[in-house]
């Protein structure tokens, strides 16, 4: 198993699993720009890496995060106006590809909440794939308190889980609310007492899973999901006409045949 931690931000791989913390517990873990620009740094070293099957993202202590340490981030303000400049490349800023790394990443990403999930906290947290949360976790899109609106990709994360009207008024009121709420929005996935253990039994169900399958799966939906019927059916057959060829279907289907647990090999893409 390696470990790596630098600017508040940890993480660990082991067994094709990453797990990252947002490790300032002390204050919430709220965000400062180095550690934005380390999540920026760490989705890019995961993205790179065949072998890896999942990513759980989390915080260290009892919150997620508060969102934004605005006591820090101003004590820079040339700083702030570096990371507000876009990557011509990838058309995002720090700010937005500290939530939005993670949408590019091939494997699924798992963002479990307890506590606080604030401002740039529910931001992360919609970046991910899927969101496990207990019950009394506590949810604000709180950039309104500061007469700000959502500039860490929320704008775009919120338009693909909730209505317009319900955006709007979180996005207008920054009122808060518990992980019940949330999963009745539709910003959680699962509620679950103990969102860590949840959180390890899905990562368990995606491994005995084709890595290629799963991630032709992320790229369709993710680069499709407001597309035209022409345009989805079309990227359909390419994905599958891939995986018609590829080893990892193979080996699943042989090991379903033979009621087996398969073993694949890394993922092609």
């Amino acid at each position: 198993m390696s470990s790596t931690s630098a600017h508040n931000v940890t993480w660990t791989l082991d067994e094709g699993v990453a797990r990252v913390w947002l490790d300032r517990p002390d204050k919430l873990n709220g965000l400062t720009l180095e550690m934005l620009a380390e999540l920026t740094a760490v989705s890019r070293r995961l993205r790179k890496d065949k072998t890896l099957r999942a990513v759980v993202l989390t915080g260290a202590g009892d919150s997620f995060s508060a969102g934004l340490d605005f006591a820090s981030a101003l004590r820079d303000p040339k700083q702030v106006a570096r990371c507000f400049l876009p990557s011509l490349l990838r058309g995002t800023n720090i700010f937005q590809e500290a939530a939005w790394g993670w949408r590019r990443l091939p494997v699924p990403v798992i963002a479990v909440v307890q506590g606080h999930c604030y401002g740039g906290g529910v931001q992360i947290a919609l970046g991910a794939d899927f969101r496990i949360a207990t019950p009394g976790s506590q949810w604000s899109v709180m950039e309104a308190k500061w007469g700000l609106i959502p500039d860490m990709s929320g704008i775009r994360s919120l338009a693909e889980l909730v209505g317009i009207d319900v955006a709007k008024k979180l996005t207008m009121t920054g009122e808060t609310f518990d992980g019940t709420r949330a999963h009745e929005l539709g910003l959680v996935t699962e509620l679950a007492d103990d969102p860590l253990a949840a959180a390890d039994e899905l990562v368990e169900q995606l491994k005995s899973r084709s890595p290629d399958a799963i991630a032709a799966a992320k790229r369709l939906f993710d680069g499709t999901w407001t597309s035209t019927p022409r345009k989805v059916f079309s990227r359909e057959r390419a994905e599958q006409l891939a995986l018609l060829l590829n080893a990892n279907t193979k080996i699943a289907r042989e090991a379903a045949f033979r009621r087996e647990v398969p073993e694949f090999v890394a993922r092609k893409r």
